[in-house]
């Protein structure tokens, strides 16, 4: 495969990275990790972050820490996005809610206030308490009206910024917008660790719960341990037994979501360089599109801002009549192009959910349209100016067959002469 969707290189600094941890003889949860979430929490603008395994553990864990936190029940009803990674829907049912989804923008992907907001009036008996936009691709989704509903209607907002590492919203980044988010730092990401996730917040009660939960539930809530240096908060209150131990006391059902100093390692090297980063994909994302502007009647192209951190390139097929989906990935895969769908419309289009299919069908019809024609591929920092190129020129092959059959059609069309006037 000669362009990839995503790629991450091992420079010198990586390497090093990787060998101190080796030597530190340290590889489960410390120095790096909590430098890591100091750093993290720094770039995204917030108080806190909290390290995890993934993205999926970062969603699960806010989510619970939210159900605790607000002691909501089983079925609680989450709207989220019905085109993106399954991740998040997933995480929302095993956490025992119910995603509810409306529909999205055509351009950027992402779940509007109005959709929001017609389902709000729409279902009055809803039992809904979470407001979770998905910024897709990069795109951030319109955070200031969707926290504004989420405030007028008593709704947690929790932003899914696992594909929007640095984007700005209002001149804040993605991740300090809401009640808390989740990132992924997944090797095809913006800020890539192979494996990791994180959660930000400004809200001190979500910050102790998240920690506990990642952790088994267990008692310890602190970011930085300090029984190394004599002293623990929580045993020093406790007036039982000098027998407790916070690290084997369980006071809520959690998971096991900690993270190995080797990812925050890796990241740390990455999140070093992330201006470098968020400007190439942004240059290459401006690229294309000056190159395929051309193929405007045959793709949409991904809508270009200075403030968005672009996960990948994304198009949709605007013929699909005349070019399917499956044609133009298998083409583009014949010439070492990697390419994904745009993941498809979870209630309607994906089997893990098609017991919503009926419930859904005919609702969602922008991101049922884009689940069946999107796909995307890169635009990440390793690609070089003719890597760019090419992909522009087997982009253009694909125009140029669409043109040909436009033309061919064109002319089969059957003329009839004009009827004489008597």
């Amino acid at each position: 495969m000669r362009c990839l969707v995503g790629d991450f290189k091992l420079g010198e600094k990586e390497k090093q990275a990787i060998i101190e941890v080796i030597n530190s003889g340290r590889l489960s949860e410390g120095s790096r990790v909590h430098a890591f979430e100091r750093k993290w929490a720094k770039f995204i603008g917030t108080k806190h972050c909290i390290a995890t395994s993934s993205g999926s553990g970062a969603l699960i864990t806010g989510l619970t820490a939210i159900k605790y936190l607000k002691n909501l029940p089983s079925g609680t009803e989450v709207i989220t996005s019905p085109l993106t990674y399954i991740a998040t829907s997933s995480a929302i049912s095993a956490v025992g809610f119910e995603p509810v989804y409306v529909d999205v923008d055509p351009t950027t992907f992402n779940i509007t206030p109005e959709n929001i907001l017609n389902y709000l009036r729409t279902h009055k008996q809803n039992n809904c308490k979470i407001v979770l936009p998905v910024h897709l691709m990069g795109y951030p989704t319109e955070m200031d009206e969707i926290n504004q509903l989420a405030k007028e209607y008593q709704l947690v907002s929790f932003e899914d910024a696992a594909q929007a590492h640095g984007t700005t919203y209002q001149g804040k980044r993605t991740g300090a917008l809401s009640d808390l988010a989740d990132f992924s730092f997944y090797i095809a990401h913006n800020i890539q660790a192979g494996e990791m996730g994180a959660i930000t917040t400004n809200d001190e009660q979500i910050n102790r719960l998240a920690r506990k939960i990642k952790a088994q539930g267990r008692e310890c809530d602190c970011a930085v341990c300090t029984r190394s240096s004599g002293y623990c908060r929580l045993i020093d209150n406790k007036s039982s037994s000098a027998d407790y131990d916070p690290r084997f006391s369980h006071d809520l059902i959690g998971y096991n979501f900690k993270t190995m100093e080797f990812q925050a390692a890796l990241a740390l090297t990455q999140i070093d360089r992330a201006d470098w980063i968020l400007k190439r994909r942004q240059e290459n994302v401006k690229y294309l599109n000056e190159a395929l502007d051309g193929l405007q009647d045959i793709f949409q192209l991904p809508k270009y801002g200075s403030n968005i951190s672009y996960l990948a390139y994304p198009l949709v097929i605007k013929k699909p009549n005349l070019i399917s989906r499956a044609e133009v990935r298998s083409f583009l895969q014949s010439k070492g192009i990697e390419t994904r769908p745009l993941f498809g419309c979870i209630p309607t289009q994906q089997p893990a959910y098609e017991k919503l299919r009926f419930k859904y069908k005919g609702k969602l019809p922008v991101a049922e349209y884009l689940g069946r024609n999107g796909f995307y591929l890169g635009c990440h920092q390793y690609l070089s100016r003719e890597d760019l190129k090419y992909i522009a020129g087997a982009l253009i092959e694909i125009g140029e067959e669409c043109k040909r059959k436009t033309a061919l059609y064109l002319s089969q069309k059957p003329h009839y002469p004009a009827q004489a006037v008597g």
